[in-house]
C-alpha cells in the first residue's frame, strides 16, 4: 500500500504548481465550510440566548385572559399579588429565578420629539434584570425611585439625552385613559441589541404600577430555569387555574422553527462548496489522466490491473485531500476562534422581538460540526476521484500506447 502513495506523491510532484492550487482550492473550501457553519450556528445560538434572556426568559405565567399583543393593564387581565405567586414559582427545584413584571404601551416625549416605547415595571433587585445593568452612564434603578427611568443608548441617541435629563412619559392606563409624568434619565443601558434597546424602558415596579393605575397587579412572572429543557416541567407543576403558562418554545415558535431549518441551509450551502471544490480535484486528476496516457498503457501492458491503476489514482487524491483539508481546518478553526472573540459587527437588523439579534454575532463552531465537515470533505474528494480513476483503469494498453504516440 506505500508504493502506491509513494508514486502518488511523485506523480503530484511533476506538476507541482498545479498539484499546490489544488491542494489550496480544496483548503479555501474547507475553511470557508468551517467558517460558514460556526457563523450559522453563532447567529442562531446568539438568537435564541439574547431572546430568552432578554424577551420570553423559558417561561412566562400570565394571566388567563391576557393577550401580550395588547399590552392592557386593565386589572382583569392582570395577575394579583404577584410578588406572592412569583416566590411560590420560586420554590420549585429547577426554578433558578422568578420576578414579576408589569408591560404597558408608552409614549415619550423630549421637546418636539415623541418615540412610541413599551415601559416595563421590573423589580431591580432581580437577578433576571442582569442583562439592563450594562450601563452606558448613570445608575441602575433603585426598588423606591419615584422620578427615575432606564433608557435604552439608541433611544438616547435618538433623543439627544443624556444622564440627568428629564423627558415627558405618557402611558395608557387601567381604566383606559391616558397619564402622563416627567421623569428623570437615571441611567442609559446597552444589551448590544439595538432593536431592544431601542425601544423598551424601565421603571421600578412599584412606580410603574402607580403610574399605571394597575396597583398590586403584574403582566406575568418572568421564569428562569436552570435548564430550559426542563420547561415543561415545571409548567406542568404551576397550578393552571388562572393562570396560562407558556414555555420558551411557545413563546418563540418562530425563532424553534428557524432554528430547526437552519441545518437544512447549511447542508445546501455546504453542498455548493463542497461542489465547486470537487470540480477543481477532478479537473487535476482528469488533466492528469490525459497527461499520463502512455505512462497509464505501459503499466497495463506489464501487468498493472486495472483495480491497481484505481487505487493509485485514489492515493493521489487522498494526498490532495490530507494535506488541503488539514490546511482549511486550520485556517477555518482560526478564523472561528477569532471572530468568537471580536464578533462581526451588523447592527440594526430591523427584525421584531419574536427574533432578538445582537448586533455584533460570534462565531461558534463545535467539535462535533469541525470532525463532519472534514470527514465529508475527504469522502467528497475520493467519490469525486473514482471518476478520473475508473477512466485512467479502463484505457486499453494498445490504444493508450498508440495515442500518446
Amino acid at each position: 500500500m506505500m508504493n502506491y502513495f509513494k508514486l502518488a506523491y511523485r506523480n503530484l510532484g511533476r506538476h507541482r504548481r498545479r498539484s499546490i492550487l489544488s491542494g489550496l482550492a480544496l483548503a479555501m473550501g474547507t475553511a470557508l465550510l468551517m467558517f460558514i457553519a460556526a457563523f450559522f450556528q453563532g447567529e442562531m445560538r446568539s438568537a435564541m440566548e439574547t431572546t430568552l434572556r432578554l424577551n420570553s426568559g423559558h417561561l412566562q405565567v400570565l394571566a388567563a385572559d391576557y393577550d401580550p399583543d395588547k399590552l392592557s393593564v386593565a386589572w382583569k387581565y392582570l395577575i394579583e399579588k404577584p410578588e406572592q405567586v412569583a416566590a411560590q414559582i420560586e420554590t420549585l427545584e429547577q426554578v433558578d429565578v422568578a420576578t414579576p413584571r408589569l408591560l404597558a404601551s408608552g409614549i415619550v416625549t423630549v421637546q418636539d420629539d415623541s418615540v412610541g416605547v413599551q415601559i416595563m415595571g421590573i423589580d431591580p433587585a432581580s437577578k433576571a434584570n442582569d442583562p439592563y445593568r450594562h450601563l452606558v452612564s448613570g445608575d441602575f434603578l433603585a426598588a423606591d425611585d419615584r422620578e427615575g427611568i432606564l433608557i435604552g443608548y439608541p433611544l438616547a441617541q435618538n433623543l439627544g439625552l443624556k444622564t440627568g435629563d428629564q423627558l415627558s412619559l405618557l402611558v395608557n392606563t387601567s381604566d383606559g385613559t391616558v397619564d402622563e409624568q416627567m421623569f428623570t434619565v437615571r441611567g442609559i443601558y446597552t444589551t448590544g441589541t439595538t432593536a431592544y434597546d431601542k425601544g423598551i424602558v424601565f421603571l421600578p415596579l412599584a412606580k410603574a404600577q402607580a403610574f399605571s393605575g394597575a396597583g398590586d397587579h403584574a403582566s406575568m412572572i418572568f421564569v428562569l430555569l436552570k435548564d430550559r429543557e426542563q420547561a415543561d416541567a415545571v409548567a406542568a407543576a404551576i397550578p393552571g387555574g388562572s393562570f396560562q403558562v407558556k414555555t420558551w418554545r411557545e413563546l418563540n415558535s418562530l425563532l424553534v422553527l428557524v432554528n430547526d431549518f437552519s441545518n437544512a441551509y447549511l447542508t445546501v450551502i455546504n453542498l455548493i462548496i463542497l461542489g465547486i471544490t470537487v470540480t477543481v480535484i477532478v479537473n487535476t486528476l482528469l488533466m492528469s489522466v490525459f497527461e499520463r496516457t502512455r505512462e497509464i498503457g505501459i503499466l497495463s501492458a506489464i501487468g498493472m490491473k486495472g483495480r491497481q491503476i484505481i487505487a493509485l489514482f485514489l492515493a493521489e487524491a487522498s494526498l490532495l485531500a490530507v494535506g488541503g483539508i488539514a490546511i482549511g481546518a486550520l485556517a477555518g478553526w482560526a478564523l472561528s476562534v477569532y471572530f468568537g472573540k471580536v464578533g462581526i459587527y451588523f447592527g440594526d437588523l430591523g427584525l421584531s422581538a419574536d427574533m432578538l439579534f445582537e448586533d455584533r454575532i460570534y462565531t461558534y463552531l463545535t467539535l462535533e460540526s469541525a470532525i463532519n465537515l472534514i470527514i465529508t470533505a475527504f469522502v467528497f474528494t475520493i467519490i469525486a476521484s473514482l471518476y478520473p480513476a475508473r477512466m485512467a483503469s479502463r484505457m486499453e494498453p494498445v490504444e493508450a500506447l498508440h495515442s500518446a504516440q
